[in-house]
């Protein structure tokens, strides 16, 4: 921000005052006494948080908007990570759940940040946990709300007996404008996948027992056994209740209101599962 004393800016949180509105980074490294130079690392704090490195005979313009943050780590590397989708650079080996999510731009109260597992549970990351991001598979973050509601049931009764009848535990969990059946625990085909059970996921639409649901979730990921692979059209996410569930896309094409319900459904998701390749 430029003043009549010249360009506002804030290194490490505190404030300084610059005449050159193009500077290097071993320039903003020498205004904070960060010696010697080639020790430490400056980052410049873009909209939305994220964090790009200069260079130390790199230039930055002070003049461009919401370009005046910058923050500097005693390191000699930078660490990659992906939180939401979004790509962030870090100076330091250890991040901790607080500055994960300070990175995405979330609301630090209401939001939990997790570290994805591929083919296992996601990992939630506390506030005050260290993450260490030189570990292999340590790169991938998502951010969800902490809580969701689950409140009165929205199954309808001949849903609730029929799962009861069959010994399947089950949630029903609501989780922004998603209302969800989670089956725990749910067999899967022996020998068919690396796995020999999983948790279900189905998303119940607007209008349901009248509206048919569409695809099916499974978590942990699970292969088919004798070629290490997903199925087809079974390797992309899908985020629900602070986890990434491994989507299954097969859509429902017929669907008889008043008579169909989940019973139909698991029966579909049963059959996909014996047909997977």
């Amino acid at each position: 921000m430029v003043t009549s004393r010249g360009y506002r800016i804030q290194i490490d949180e505190k404030p300084y005052i610059v005449n050159d509105p193009v500077i290097t980074g071993l320039q903003l490294l020498d205004l904070v006494g960060k010696r010697p130079a080639d020790e430490y690392l400056i980052f410049q704090v873009l909209q939305g948080g994220q964090l790009e490195e200069i260079r130390l005979d790199e230039t930055t313009d002070l003049r461009k908007p919401e370009l005046e943050r910058f923050i500097t780590f005693e390191s000699d590397r930078s660490f990659r990570l992906v939180i939401d989708g979004r790509r962030f650079e870090w100076g330091r080996p250890l991040i901790n759940g607080l500055e994960l999510k300070k990175l995405a731009g979330v609301d630090t109260a209401t939001y939990g940040i997790w570290l994805e597992v591929r083919g296992a549970e996601d990992r939630a990351i506390a506030d005050n946990e260290l993450v260490d991001l030189q570990q292999p598979g340590v790169e991938r973050f998502f951010t969800g709300k902490k809580t969701t509601t689950e409140g009165n049931s929205f199954l309808p009764a001949k849903d609730r007996e029929y799962l009861a009848g069959r010994g399947l535990q089950f949630d029903e969990i609501v989780d922004g404008s998603n209302k969800g059946v989670i089956i725990r625990g749910f067999p899967l085909p022996s020998g068919r996948f690396d796995a020999g059970q999983a948790d279900l996921l189905l998303l119940l639409p607007f209008g349901y027992p009248d509206t048919p649901p569409d695809m099916f979730f499974v978590l942990p990921w699970i292969k088919l056994a004798q070629i290490a692979k997903y199925p087809k059209a079974a390797d992309q996410p899908f985020p629900f209740n602070g986890q990434q569930w491994q989507r299954w896309s097969r859509h429902n094409n017929e669907w008889r209101p008043g008579v169909d319900g989940i019973w139909t459904m698991l029966k579909r998701v049963e059959h996909a599962l014996e047909v997977a390749a």
